[in-house]
């Protein structure tokens, strides 16, 4: 059938499948063919891959009509996530095959065969998927300009996964290059779930876009349903986990009665034992559930993914290794077990399931204890009033532009004058100064004031053509063994005695076990026998029981939007409102905090004191999430005890904190709002943490990021130990010969602005002056207060002596409160 223009070869390719375009997509194709680059905004499963594709295709067909052979690379996908790749060039390869049979696809990320690489460095397929790093990687060809310079499109997928991050200023720098090498380039960022839409659309697009940039939201009828799994009976007092295992039976009967089903944990050690109690549950389920973590080896995973993709599993216990667009559609159902923290990625999550136009999302709460009953109530009504989470980018991060840097130099060299105009036009650098630009220079060219004696750190000189190139082939080869920014800890391979892998742990977990020990990975028990060559050997476990790992970075805070979300579920509480199914079931709690104490409101700061045998203990009630209790928690304890020397043992959660010390102390600083002033704020905040040290922790990153450490060769990995040191080394010459370097300024900015949120420990404090302060003293501890009890007792009790400890608490209060 012939059809007319405009966009006669997209709409062409979708009438044949009986389809029908979205009105959304219809108008990302109009943006396309304008010239423009933009930012698409769509709910989960509603096309936005074609809307930005068939735009792309359309327009190189009428640029460039097929039959003169194969096109040259044309179209850079970038994508977060590997298993990401693989899915997606799937879906790109259907239409171009269709409509471009001599054009061709290839995927490129950390995982292609070398025969595959060795294909492609000889000549870029027209579309290429990839990664972040792989991109950078491509940058750092010697005739990266030749070869990139045709590039005409580049389409960022999950741009709200890499705005945030330094990945997402990786990202920036690569796309300043390639609008260098081809003004004409157009960006697409592809997202379901951003708060700050206009603001994304710029980092994306840069501060100096040509053609005016297109923002098209994509409305589209997708239902959404968000309920929660309400336990049966949660109690008056309730912890962290407290419900946990008693809510395996109800997810169990849940999975049993749906179709597919994705159970999502929030840390891998998390769904490592829901995994095994899913199995306790179901033996007869082995084979039919499966489990799923960036832990796992590749081939596991690959396939879980496929038998998702199939339907021939039942249920998969995930972490966010399958937050991201991977299309499951025989998957029915979502669990989240315990709260999301955040709308953003509950709402992700949600969209894995009904993954396609016209069928509806289900996302189960799943709460592990009673504050969780209100988080899911609170985060459904946020996620059905749009109140989604927004994601700054990172403020002009130098570690990441010395290695750009670098990268350019190995592509083919720079003038310093050109690339820092281009480094400009990346949204992270809009405000870098000349002199930061040439301080950033002049550590590459020679490793700052202290590292001058040292040749190895002189990566890159001028040569006779004013250029700026690395001469030295060994420095080359170091730079691109390490390009990119994710950060993790040493991670050690596990292995069978008999070969085989089975997945990565981390070092530090690995060097607490003794030969003998065993522990839950990859949903088997394990026993370690020994280390070899960086990798841990282990057998499989005769025994019935181990302990299971755990991951640095595991405990998310709860986010703003979420926060306020919840304390206008306090509210409602606190004016006697019990509409929700989620406040019903956690009345007798909140009930209890009323008579005991008070319910927290938006209006009101509650501030608990109590006395036990331990000391005195003062509470107190943000709803700032426990990064921002922990540096308040922090503040707090150093002005009281500069009003008189003393000592405090903190707690946190995302609900408040807990001061407490063995020595009386005046509380009146807090109950008048006195301690909460925001003059002096850095100077204090800094003072009351060991600052230098979480700083020199910070610095291994930045070190590793900038090229200044190196995680060794391909089967010569460093430990975490000497990575460390290394970066310990430096940080300490630094501090002591080069104090000017801006990668220590870098390092203690981090640490203020990621670490313990400053901006928003600020915004806190205002807050918190702001309310009516309610100081009640107890006679034992409250709902609220309980928690970060449990909190502090779970750092120096077994767990059969906390059980026996908080078995006495609770006897004590229900005799003496009835």
């Amino acid at each position: 059938m012939t059809v007319a223009a405009p966009f006669a070869h997209a709409e062409q390719w979708i009438v044949q499948r009986g389809w029908q375009a979205f009105a959304f997509q219809r108008e990302v194709w109009r943006a396309v063919a304008e010239g423009r680059s933009g930012l698409l905004h769509a709910t989960t499963g509603s096309g936005k891959t074609y809307a930005v594709w068939l735009g792309m295709l359309d327009a190189l067909l009428r640029h460039h009509p097929p039959g003169r052979g194969a096109e040259p690379l044309r179209v850079l996908w970038l994508t977060p996530m590997r298993a990401l790749a693989a899915d997606t060039t799937k879906a790109l390869a259907e239409p171009l095959h269709a409509l471009a049979p001599q054009w061709t696809i290839g995927l490129r990320t950390g995982d292609t065969p070398s025969a595959e690489r060795a294909r492609q460095d000889r000549r870029f397929p027209t579309v290429l998927v990839t990664t972040p790093e792989s991109l950078s990687l491509m940058l750092t060809r010697e005739h990266a300009r030749d070869e990139l310079q045709g590039v005409g499109y580049v389409v960022v997928d999950e741009w709200h996964e890499l705005i945030g991050s330094k990945r997402g200023v990786q990202v920036q720098l690569a796309l300043a290059r390639l609008r260098t090498l081809n003004p004409a380039l157009a960006a697409w960022g592809l997202s379901a779930t951003l708060g700050n839409l206009e603001e994304a659309m710029q980092v994306l697009c840069g501060t100096q876009p040509t053609i005016a940039p297109a923002l098209v939201r994509g409305r589209i009828d997708k239902n959404l349903v968000i309920d929660t799994l309400i336990p049966p009976d949660p109690g008056k007092y309730s912890w962290a986990g407290h419900l946990g295992a008693r809510m395996q039976q109800p997810v169990v009967d849940e999975i049993a009665r749906s179709g597919p089903t994705l159970v999502f944990t929030n840390v891998r050690s998390q769904a490592e034992i829901w995994y095994q109690l899913l199995l306790q549950a179901k033996p007869e389920w082995a084979g039919e559930i499966a489990l799923h973590h960036g832990s796992l080896d590749k081939a596991t995973r690959e396939w879980v993914e496929q038998g998702l993709k199939a339907g021939t599993l039942r249920a998969v216990v995930a972490t966010s290794s399958l937050d991201l667009g991977v299309d499951f559609l025989p998957v029915e159902r979502v669990l989240q077990i315990g709260s999301a923290k955040g709308v953003a990625r509950m709402m992700q999550r949600a969209g894995r399931s009904g993954h396609a136009p016209g069928r509806a999302s289900r996302l189960t709460l799943v709460p592990t204890h009673t504050l969780e009953l209100i988080e899911a109530a609170a985060a459904r009504r946020a996620a059905y009033a749009g109140r989604v989470e927004k994601r700054a980018s990172p403020n002009k991060p130098l570690d990441v532009l010395v290695q750009h840097i670098v990268t350019v130099a190995l592509g083919g060299g720079f003038t310093a004058d050109a690339l820092y105009e281009e480094v400009r036009t990346a949204w992270a650098y809009r405000e870098l100064t000349r002199a930061e630009f040439d301080w950033a220079l002049a550590f590459c060219e020679r490793g700052g004031e202290s590292l001058t004696a040292y040749p190895e750190y002189h990566r890159i000189v001028r040569d006779e053509e004013g250029l700026w190139r690395v001469p030295d082939r060994a420095v080359a080869k170091r730079h691109r063994l390490g390009i990119g920014t994710i950060m993790s800890d040493a991670a050690m391979q596990v292995k069978w005695m008999s070969g085989g892998n089975i997945g990565t742990i981390e070092e530090g977990f690995i060097a607490r076990l003794k030969p003998g020990d065993c522990f839950f990975f990859a949903g088997r028990l394990l026993e370690f026998v020994r280390v070899r060559e960086m990798a841990a050997y282990v057998r499989k476990a005769t025994r019935n029981k181990g302990t299971v790992p755990t991951w640095q970075g595991s405990k998310m805070a709860l986010s703003a939007e979420l926060s306020d979300a919840v304390l206008e579920m306090m509210q409602a509480a606190a004016q006697g409102e019990f509409v929700e199914p989620e406040l019903q079931a956690a009345r007798p709690m909140l009930e209890t905090q009323a008579r005991l104490s008070r319910i927290p409101t938006p209006t009101t700061l509650l501030v608990e004191a109590f006395q036990s045998r331990e000391g005195q203990h003062l509470y107190l009630y943000p709803f700032a999430g426990r990064n921002v209790h922990l540096g308040l928690a922090s503040l707090l304890a150093w002005r009281l005890a500069r009003e008189r020397p003393n000592t405090f043992s903190l707690s946190v959660n995302d609900y408040g904190l807990e001061l407490i010390s063995a020595e009386p102390f005046n509380p009146e600083p807090v109950t008048s709002g006195e301690a909460f002033t925001t003059r002096e704020l850095l100077p204090d905040v800094l003072a009351s943490l060991n600052s230098t040290e979480l700083a020199q922790r910070r610095f291994r990153e930045i070190a590793r990021v900038s090229g200044l450490i190196s995680t060794g060769y391909p089967g010569q990995h460093k430990s975490a130990r000497q990575l460390q040191a290394s970066s310990g080394l430096f940080f300490e010459v630094f501090r002591k010969y080069d104090r000017a370097n801006l990668l220590l300024t870098q390092a203690e900015q981090e640490v203020l602005g990621q670490e313990l949120e400053i901006s928003r420990l600020s915004g806190t404090l205002e807050g918190m002056l702001r309310k009516q302060i309610v100081f009640v003293p107890l006679r034992h501890p409250s709902p609220m207060s309980l928690p970060l009890m449990v909190e502090r007792f779970r750092e120096k009790l077994s767990t059969e002596q906390l059980s026996q400890r908080l078995d006495r608490i609770l006897r004590d209060m229900e005799r003496d409160t009835g």
